[in-house]
């Protein structure tokens, strides 16, 4: 079986060859917990309120025909810039399979951990960077464990910043402290080539300092540094842990760090879902927005993919009930996403659920698909292979070889066409 598996990937691999590369940036704008997609991206005013809770209303964006949340005002004005996908669904309402599912794009049940999909991405593109930051880099922490490398080794996995960049000096792990200024490390650094007794050269320990004292105290520290920003971009972007990520997150992508992760936490909202949301979506509505309008002005959108969801949605259904008091559960079986950027399509709406959004019933995208096409646009073949110490080559993404399922790369809202094979 396992021989019959590798021969067809091999097969896809051949016939799908190589494609330049979109994209050379990814920020994830993570959502952990679940958001409503019937509270932001597919609402459904109609439904009736034990659906739509307190957030009856909706807001025409800019492209006819698409509708958000009444909390998403400046999203809206934006519509033309983005895509949505209204049909996700991987079927768990657990957390720590949804995580894997969105994080991996691996729901083929099988005994291996497979990487992230940021993993894969640090992997991949390896030899190809340049920088002195990490490839992978989350603000401030990653969603969940399956944000580490997987069976690629812990070389790939994320590097957490920690700190608060919402705070008067983002202390970043192992760059920023406030409590240790240049000339107090350059006395430390003497003291340790006097107590190592080896006169500085280019031995390849020196080598090693010097980068990182290069990543501690060079250009790459004032990445980080949001004072460098004007007050009013700050603003813009809003003063919050989520809007002063989704800065620094430009700020990393525009200095060349190919895969970004900003966490925001808070979405599992079981119990009073509405009064949590009145603040939460307009911060994310502000960030968001923020975010894909700046890096379209700098010219740097048509290369950074954005994507913005959780590890599935929660239910259509309102629990008005004690103990919930206005809260919605998980819930796996379809949610939404946005995508925009680095040869995604705006303006476009794929997949449908139905009048009250508790089922699929137009196109139904699986995690596989939404994470092949960004291994897509970055120039990765989505049915090549990775290596694994004892296993020899896998699939980098097994659920793809499904074929008792509908749905498939999203080639509707990409540009490039899709090979007839699939």
């Amino acid at each position: 079986m396992r021989t019959l598996y590798l021969t067809i990937i091999l097969l896809l691999s051949i016939c799908f060859g190589t494609h330049a590369q979109r994209a050379k940036s990814v920020i994830l704008v993570y959502l952990d917990g679940g958001p409503a997609q019937t509270d932001t991206f597919d609402p459904k005013p109609d439904a009736g309120r034990n659906y739509y809770g307190n957030y009856k209303g909706v807001i025409k964006t800019n492209v006819e025909g698409i509708e958000l949340g009444e909390k998403l005002p400046l999203l809206a004005g934006i519509a033309d810039k983005y895509s949505l996908v209204r049909s996700l669904t991987h079927g768990s309402n657990a957390h720590e399979t949804g995580h894997y599912a969105m994080i991996t794009g691996d729901t083929s049940g099988g005994a291996v951990v497979y990487p992230s999909f940021g993993a894969v991405i640090s992997y991949m593109l390896k030899e190809s960077y340049k920088g002195i930051l990490p490839r992978y880099i989350s603000l401030t922490s990653a969603n969940s464990r399956f944000n580490e490398g997987g069976f690629l080794g812990n070389e790939y996995k994320s590097f957490d910043t920690g700190g608060k960049p919402e705070a008067e000096i983002f202390e970043v792990e192992g760059i920023t402290n406030r409590y240790i200024d240049r000339t107090r490390m350059d006395q430390r650094m003497g003291l340790l080539n006097k107590f190592e007794n080896t006169p500085i050269n280019k031995s390849e320990i020196d080598s090693l300092r010097d980068i990182n004292m290069e990543f501690i105290w060079g250009e790459s520290r004032e990445i980080f540094n949001l004072h460098n920003e004007p007050d009013s971009v700050r603003k813009r972007y809003g003063k919050s842990r989520l809007g002063q990520s989704c800065l620094a997150a430009r700020r990393l992508v525009e200095a060349g760090v190919p895969f970004v992760n900003v966490r925001t936490t808070g979405w599992d909202t079981h119990k009073k879902h509405f009064q949590k949301m009145n603040t939460m979506l307009p911060d994310l509505d502000r960030a968001l927005s923020a975010l894909i309008e700046d890096l379209d002005a700098r010219g740097l959108l048509d290369s950074t993919i954005v994507l913005c969801g959780g590890e599935f949605g929660r239910t259509p259904a309102v629990l008005w009930e004690a103990p919930w008091n206005g809260g919605r559960a998980h819930f796996g079986k379809v949610f939404s996403y946005l995508v925009a950027g680095g040869g995604f399509h705006g303006g476009k709406v794929v997949g449908k659920s139905d009048k009250t959004g508790e089922k699929v019933v137009e196109r139904p995208v699986r995690p596989c698909d939404l994470i092949g096409t960004v291994y897509l646009l970055m120039g990765i073949d989505p049915y090549g292979t990775l290596p694994h110490v004892s296993e020899g080559n896998l699939p980098i993404l097994p659920s793809l070889l499904n074929k008792n399922r509908e749905g498939g790369l999203l080639y509707e809202i990409i540009d490039i066409k899709k090979p007839s094979y699939e």
